[in-house]
């Protein structure tokens, strides 16, 4: 069968093998030196137009409730419990 092909096409196809082993060799180098360096982390960096957070949130606030609230919230529990 290869006595049939021209020369050129038989040239295009080592010079195709040869790229394709060529594209090989460099991807896995690429990728086995990615592999080995760790990435560095960044510190975080504050944004100037963002206003500072706080560390601690807002004090807890508590309400006390009324012995008919508490009924009813205790009622709501048990039929969330119910399903």
């Amino acid at each position: 069968m290869l006595e049939h092909a021209p020369t050129l096409q038989l040239i295009g196809v080592v010079v195709l093998a040869v790229a394709a082993v060529a594209w090989t060799v460099v991807l896995m180098r690429l990728l086995r030196r990615t592999s080995l360096q760790t990435p560095t982390r960044r510190t975080p960096t504050a944004l100037p137009a963002l206003p500072r957070q706080r560390r601690m949130g807002p004090a807890l606030e508590s309400v006390e409730l009324t012995p008919a609230e508490q009924d009813a919230f205790a009622g709501l529990a048990r039929q969330l419990a119910n399903g």
